[in-house]
């Protein structure tokens, strides 16, 4: 299907991800690769020109079709290899094939800090432009190069990477127009001379890659209903991973902004303990039990540094625990809405959510026989730590899982969090055999869950109308992560309880087809936007409450918002449904898969 094309002067959430689980990169409309960081996720924006404002030639590599009138594109199914097609105005057309390699070779995963791309004429005789122009110090300074016959060298710092090529050189570097008479390879990597034949070694790379995420989609457990659409976030999470430590990040940007000019600008690009929980959590629902696996030995190495101490609610993807935020302020923001954020402030908060999160997931580990690496008793007694801070502050203020920069409270969603950490390690120490460490989880679960109910509950006539749940145990308001009480097996889903907290939040925070996080005033002014994860919590609660038919609405609803790539970000006005915030979003993409597979059609109806 033809699509509109972004004018050079705004940029789109219209992205579609390449990645390789070390490096990623977003494609723009057209086929340009506007964001990529090296030498990984969290790292120096080479392609920034998603944020770079008006300056759309500078931090891109794009190829420039003369004439050019549409574009289309679309993945190799069940694969993140994209595939764009220009067509000029006079009929001629070329394809381009992104992708960043990865597949075994040598008895391990091969997955470089690399980009490659293929251009070929499939129409007429297209002539077209290459403008590659990788910048460096977060926007600051255009890469100086230096260049051979075959490969063009860009200084990006102390780095350089090096442009492998069988394309004119020349007409890189002057940006010259040039008629594509044949097939040209672009391989953009570490500073090292490309051994083997180009043409052949790229396509053997293509070949390689889409192999290794068709097996990989193969073994995804997927609803009956929704399977394209659950295949395409199941690989998105995936890119998500930082494979080299098992780290997942919320988001491959930062500093998209949550409403226009909101100042709510964030960098994503770090592992929290929560959104990775929700990731795994979903992928393990579709057995993609590589991811957890990871995640849990970053997760080992995270509780083991603590030493028995306070957990962060994020960290580097290296597990570095300082993300001091500063701004790029070269760059002038998407949209030119900056500020551009780099790190995230958020580190130095209490979150104490994060306890459950850890031993949520980890919990698996001692039961499920299909893992490689089982849990131990010692993997018990470290636990055992975590679960000694959830007990300790679970009724203790904090910023909330919305992480409030400047007001704290006793929050309810953290304090079932924690109830779900001593309720979990009693079900681990029973599957141990540990009667002793039993009876004193099962005790404090029994605890807090009393104090929850003491104090979280608001009568009749109280708060927001009282009858329901609040979101703190200071006052009445609410959120909407009082519907995860079901999820976290806190309530059961016709406890009356449960019912009436849900009837108050839709009634207070549901706007049409979408629902807010909360609808009170914050640190940045009452929220302007939808939290697309709440909207799923919406239908999944929806479901429980029996009203199946207006959750698959609903459900098909927020499916049309996705981009073309079949993806969603963090936020979406609620009025026109545009897509804001960071982008793709794993909470988000959470959501798609958790909804399809309750809401799907059994498998049996077709056997």
């Amino acid at each position: 299907m033809a699509q509109s094309l972004t004018t050079p002067t705004e940029s789109s959430l219209d992205l579609w991800p390449i990645g390789n689980c070390q490096v990623s990169g977003l494609i723009d409309n057209t086929g340009g690769l506007v964001w990529g960081c090296v030498p990984r996720v969290d790292g120096d924006p080479v392609f920034c020109a998603l944020l770079n404002g008006e300056k759309q030639d500078c931090g891109v590599w794009r190829f420039e079709l003369e004439g050019q009138v549409s574009a289309t594109q679309e993945y190799v199914r069940n694969t993140p290899i994209l595939v764009t097609r220009l067509v000029a105005k006079d009929g001629s057309a070329v394809e381009i094939i992104d992708f960043c390699p990865r597949y075994e070779r040598s008895g391990r995963m091969y997955r470089p800090v690399a980009y490659a791309r293929v251009v070929r004429p499939i129409a007429g005789v297209p002539r077209m432009r290459i403008v590659l122009c990788p910048m460096r110090d977060r926007g600051q300074f255009v890469a100086e190069s230096t260049n051979g016959t075959n490969h063009i060298r860009y200084l990006i710092g102390p780095e350089v990477i090096r442009l492998s090529t069988d394309a004119p050189v020349g007409y890189i570097l002057e940006r010259r127009l040039f008629r594509v008479e044949s097939d040209f390879h672009f391989f953009l990597g570490p500073d090292e001379p490309f051994s083997g034949n180009l043409r052949a070694e790229i396509r053997y790379m293509e070949e390689q890659t889409s192999k290794y995420w068709r097996h990989w989609s193969r073994g995804l457990a997927t609803p009956f209903e929704w399977q394209d659409e659950v295949i395409r976030c199941a690989i998105t999470l995936k890119l998500c991973q930082h494979e080299e430590t098992g780290a997942i990040v919320a988001a491959l940007t930062t500093s998209i902004p949550e409403a226009p000019f909101s100042q709510r600008n964030w960098d994503y690009r770090y592992c929290w303990i929560r959104d990775s929980y929700y990731t795994v959590q979903a992928l393990n629902r579709l057995g993609a039990l590589d991811v957890l696996e990871k995640y849990l030995t970053y997760l080992r190495n995270i509780v083991d540094s603590a030493k028995g101490g306070q957990i962060q609610p994020l960290y580097s993807v290296m597990g570095d625990p300082e993300l001091d935020e500063t701004t790029a302020s070269h760059l002038a923001g998407y949209r030119g809405m900056g500020p551009v954020r780099i790190g995230n402030a958020a580190y130095k908060q209490v979150q104490y959510d994060c306890y459950g999160q850890i031993v949520l997931p980890t919990a698996q580990g001692f039961f499920d026989r299909r893992l490689l690496r089982m849990a131990t008793d010692s993997d018990f007694a470290a636990l055992e730590e975590v679960g000694e801070m959830a007990w300790k502050m679970h009724d203790q203020p904090d910023a909330g899982l919305w992480e409030f920069r400047t007001r704290q409270q006793v929050h309810t969603y953290s304090a079932v969090m924690s109830w779900a950490a001593c309720d979990r390690l009693a079900n681990v120490a029973d599957h141990l055999g540990r009667a002793d460490r039993y009876a004193v989880w099962r005790e404090r679960a029994d605890a807090i869950r009393k104090t929850i109910e003491e104090h979280a509950w608001v009568a009749a006539g109280e708060g927001e109308g009282g009858g329901h749940y609040g979101a703190s145990f200071q006052d009445g308001y609410l959120d909407a992560s009082l519907l995860q009480m079901v999820e976290l097996r806190f309530l059961r889903p016709d406890d009356p309880r449960f019912l009436s907290t849900f009837a108050a939040i839709e009634k207070a925070l549901r706007r049409g087809e979408h629902m807010l996080r909360y609808a009170h005033e914050d640190d940045f002014g009452t929220p302007e936007t939808a939290f697309n994860i709440c909207t799923f919590w919406l239908i999944e609660a929806l479901y429980l409450a029996g009203r199946n038919e207006e959750a698959r609405g609903l459900f098909s609803i927020m499916l049309s918002h996705r981009t073309k790539s079949g993806l969603l970000s963090e936020d979406m006005d609620f009025e026109t449904g545009e897509l804001w915030g960071n982008f793709p979003q794993t909470y988000s993409l959470v959501g798609v898969i958790n909804c399809a597979g309750l809401l799907s059609k059994s498998w049996n109806t077709v056997r």
